[in-house]
């Protein structure tokens, strides 16, 4: 039996009970206090007649911690046995979540990702779902059980390895079960209330969003909000998941991410607000700038450049080419990468200067990215006027613009990201009266 939820806008159907996926990430389980408070409100939800299963993420600061121990022993680590290594942190918090809810007198059981029946391509540190067979964990269920899933990985069949799923695993793997096990709602848990119009640990006058588009959360975690991970939205998005984010540390209404035709459920619809035109602002402080300088001026070298970028692998995001100086019939041509992927693009790009016939290459990675989302813009004029008249106003210069249907961004200098988030969120009216309550620090 399940939970009243509307999964389109005619019909309406209602149940009891309801299956309800929660994730858990590391900031949430990051000690044994931590992991008690918990296993109390996954109980608390069990008592409450639900259902109950459970993707956690490693405790606290581990993946990272391996992470490092690995480089101790191996500069450059096997792929196939990293993962060996990476996905023991969440085996660790499952079996531990499920001590904890024993030790107050309910079943649980854990699984990792593998005997959770989640098939992942075989691609080490970066693998992506292509199946769930839950079999283990609907018995499981059936007998009455709170089921602990690791997250974060999965196993591939024609290799038969442990992979990893990573940035964003663990929300992948939850919403991934969600839709497997044709759950009511997926949860995902961290540090904040949910999802605000900005960081707050940037805009301490951020709000709380009661609900957001999953079209606008897309926006915005792939231009630099923590708390939801693109492909994790994407997958909600495309199998149809009702995500609601909240903080573990509360038991407040946190913000529903809609897909087309989903409703908030009844009784949760908190405060009646018009839709804004801008949901929020996101700003990264992780990308850098490279420019190539003295670019030949003739069809064909931009697409030389970003081949060659592209074979090296990484994920271009910003293009601007400047005005050809007619005295050279040479240009300038600059993009924006995140900063991992720095150093193998210059690499690539110096190995074929000859080729394409540039004459040099600047790197910075001293600059920050502002986005402003919002599905409102499609119908509203003097967005982008906005964003740039308060900008000018706190005098910080703008470097890049880069534009969708629903989003305007902007590079500046990393050192003036901050006030500008600050700037333009007051600009659009986004300011809330009191300041967001952050229960840890790290978004997670």
């Amino acid at each position: 039996m399940r939970h009243p939820f509307s999964p389109t806008p005619d019909i309406r159907v209602e149940f009891d009970v309801a299956l309800i996926v929660q994730k858990y990430g590391g900031s949430s389980v990051a000690d044994a206090e931590s992991i008690k408070r918990v296993a109390k409100r996954i109980v608390d939800t069990r008592r409450a007649g639900h259902d109950v299963v459970v993707a956690v993420s490693a405790m606290g600061d581990t993946t990272d911690e391996l992470l490092d121990l690995a480089g101790q022993v191996a500069p450059i680590p096997a792929p196939r046995e990293l993962d060996m290594l990476l996905s023991s942190g969440e085996r660790i918090s499952m079996a531990l979540l499920a001590m904890a809810i024993h030790s107050m007198g309910f079943e649980a059981r854990s699984f990792t990702g593998s005997q959770a029946g989640m098939i992942t391509t075989a691609d080490h540190g970066s693998a992506r779902i292509v199946d769930v067979t839950p079999i283990r964990l609907r018995e499981a269920l059936d007998e009455g059980a709170i089921v602990i899933v690791a997250g974060f990985q999965g196993f591939n069949r024609d290799t038969r390895d442990i992979t990893t799923l990573g940035r964003g695993g663990s929300d992948t793997t939850a919403v991934a079960l969600a839709a497997a096990l044709e759950a009511d709602v997926c949860e995902i848990y961290s540090d904040v209330d949910g999802i605000f119009t900005a960081d707050p640990r940037v805009v301490p006058k951020a709000k709380k969003l009661n609900v957001v588009s999953a079209e606008e959360m897309l926006e915005l975690a792939a231009n630099g909000a923590k708390v939801l991970y693109i492909r994790a939205v994407e997958y909600a998005r495309r199998h149809r998941v009702l995500i609601h984010a909240r903080s573990t540390f509360s038991s407040g209404v946190g913000t529903y991410v809609l897909g087309p035709g989903m409703s908030v459920p009844e009784g949760e619809k908190g405060e009646e607000m018009e839709e804004p035109i801008v949901a929020g602002v996101a700003t990264d402080l992780g990308q850098a700038k490279i420019t190539v300088i003295g670019v030949p001026d003739v069809p064909g070298k931009a697409a030389e450049i970003f081949k060659v970028i592209a074979k090296s692998g990484a994920n271009v995001d910003m293009i601007v080419q400047n005005v050809s100086a007619a005295a050279t019939g040479r240009t300038d041509i600059s993009f924006t990468l995140p900063k991992t992927d720095a150093a193998t693009a210059l690499k690539a790009l110096a190995g074929d200067q000859s080729d394409i016939g540039f004459e040099n290459l600047v790197h910075d990675d001293q600059i920050g990215k502002l986005s402003v989302v919002g599905a409102g813009m499609r119908t509203h004029s003097g967005v982008s006027a906005t964003l740039f008249e308060a900008l000018s106003v706190a005098g910080i210069n703008i470097e890049m613009i880069s534009t969708s249907e629903i989003r305007i961004s902007v590079v500046v200098r990393g050192d003036d990201l901050a006030e500008a988030a600050r700037v333009v969120h007051t600009a659009y009216g986004l300011d809330g009266d009191i300041e967001a309550t952050v229960y840890a620090g790290t978004g997670r």
